[in-house]
């Protein structure tokens, strides 16, 4: 599989490169990563209960992907994907150090430093990085995003319901605090705003990246004072509207500055909705925390005037751990080549070249587990010890059940019986993930280690307690 996959990706990586040594300029790159966004929460994905018109007009002029991926369905494994390009089980960053599914405040493991970022490569070619809201890979300085390839941050390092007495929510810039706590703050998508739009007039003149995690919509609900009651759909409607405000405040931006045509803006969710009644990841069955296509399966729109067809869609296999394949080719970096990078080179799928899946295959990890596999249409739940099992069965599904996605988005029909040679090709390409990435109980031969530190170093106020005694807080 390590040969194979860097065969690909290298492959991968070279189809465009003569496409970027032939643009004067390189694209400016804005990421936008919603937290807990449903598949069906905006309206090129077909919701009809929130006002999403930017998001709309952002569609019309770029690229639906309606098979577009997280690596997993909670937040800190999804943001280490996206960050390296890998499967989070790839760089340890699958549970925490107590064996749970995301990191909290203060801990002890974070994202290795020697892990390469989206945000380390474009640095070496001489973009800005800035990373504007929610990190979640670890709050000690050693994995902060200033040591990971941001020139700067703004922002809360972790989720916005992880307020503990000893350890309040924090507003950082850099690795100051500048307000002790943002607990119920709904100002922070304006915040968050207006910090990304000064980034865009500052940062304009050079080819910049701008990553922008929002803090929203994960509980608890704080949409701004201007848009509350504005949707149908309560605070968490009112909330998605305010996204959407937002990529337009980034839009204009982008116009003003007259840079429209040269920046690619991506718009995606770490994992799927918490709801699951309301409706939010319909079609899709599931929510957040499950393997099941609505935990996984996230809404994406890409925009790049005159480089990405407008108005169009792809139903091809694409993930957040082929971002960073991407972003390097199309900035000219480099990916490392001392590692295995499992993501590939997706720029033939965005300008619409490719008519057919550039992988072979996707795993679902769920923490520590191996739960799924989807090949072309096919996905299939493999066999699981339940005994070992940390996180519960796939919603209603049996041991074994296989889902031609194709015909049955919602996953109510099981063909395995019917498709005894299609089960037995996925159950090969869960033997070859068990191997390289691991299982429950089973170390993978291609498994990296995370970060560690001996002591933690949370973001603190100088004037806290806890703070006073921690010197690598006043470095």
């Amino acid at each position: 599989m390590e040969k194979r996959a860097f065969l690909f990706t290298l492959f991968c990586f070279l189809i465009p490169f003569s496409f970027i040594r032939a643009e004067e300029n390189r694209p400016n790159i804005i990421l936008v990563f919603c937290d807990d966004l449903g598949y069906g929460d905006i309206g090129p994905f077909g919701s009809k209960t929130h006002a999403t018109p930017m998001l709309d007009q952002m569609a019309k002029e770029g690229m639906c992907l309606t098979d577009f991926y997280s690596t997993c369905s909670v937040c800190t494994p999804s943001r280490s994907s996206l960050m390296t390009g890998c499967y989070p089980r790839r760089v340890n960053m699958h549970v925490d150090e107590k064996n749970l599914c995301v990191l909290f405040p203060a801990a002890r493991k974070g994202l290795n430093p020697n892990e390469i970022t989206i945000a380390e490569i474009l640095q070496k070619e001489g973009y800005r990085t800035m990373c504007i809201g929610k990190w979640h890979l670890g709050d000690h300085p050693d994995f902060m995003p200033t040591n990971q390839g941001f020139d700067s941050y703004f922002g809360i390092p972790y989720s916005n319901d992880m307020n503990r007495k000893q350890v309040p929510l924090p507003l950082v810039r850099d690795l100051t605090v500048i307000r002790d706590s943002v607990q119920r703050d709904d100002t922070i998508t304006e915040q968050y705003t207006k910090e990304a739009v000064k980034f865009i007039k500052d940062a304009s003149k050079k080819p910049f990246f701008l990553y922008l995690p929002h803090t929203a919509v994960h509980l608890p609900l704080v949409p701004g004072k201007r848009f509350k009651n504005s949707s149908k759909d309560g605070a968490y409607g009112d909330w998605v509207q305010e996204i959407d405000w937002s990529m337009g405040e980034l839009l204009k931006a982008l116009k003003s500055e007259g840079i429209d045509d040269e920046t690619l803006i991506l718009f995606t969710s770490d994992n799927g909705s918490a709801r699951e009644k309301q409706g939010s990841n319909l079609p899709l069955r599931g929510r957040k925390g499950r393997t099941d296509e609505g935990g996984m399966r996230v809404p994406c729109v890409v925009r790049w005037p005159g480089k990405i067809p407008a108005g169009t869609s792809s139903n091809l296999i694409t993930s957040t751990i082929d971002l960073l394949p991407t972003f390097a080719a199309i900035s000219g970096g480099k990916i490392p080549n001392d590692r295995i990078i499992d993501g590939v080179n997706i720029w033939s799928v965005l300008s619409g070249k490719t008519k057919i899946n550039i992988r072979e295959a996707f795993f679902y990890y769920q923490m520590d587990q191996l739960q799924a596999v989807r090949s072309g249409d096919w996905k299939l739940f493999v066999e699981m010890d339940s005994k070992k099992r940390n996180w519960g069965k796939p919603e209603g599904r049996s041991e074994l059940a296989l889902y031609n996605l194709a015909e049955d988005i919602h996953e109510d029909n099981n063909v395995a019986d019917d498709n005894p040679k299609v089960v037995k090709s996925l159950q090969g390409w869960a033997r070859v993930a068990r191997k390289d990435l691991g299982d429950v109980g089973l170390q993978g031969t291609g498994q990296r280690k995370a970060g560690w530190v001996e002591k933690a170093s949370p973001r603190l106020l100088k004037s806290d307690p806890v703070a006073r005694g921690n010197k690598q807080l006043k470095k």
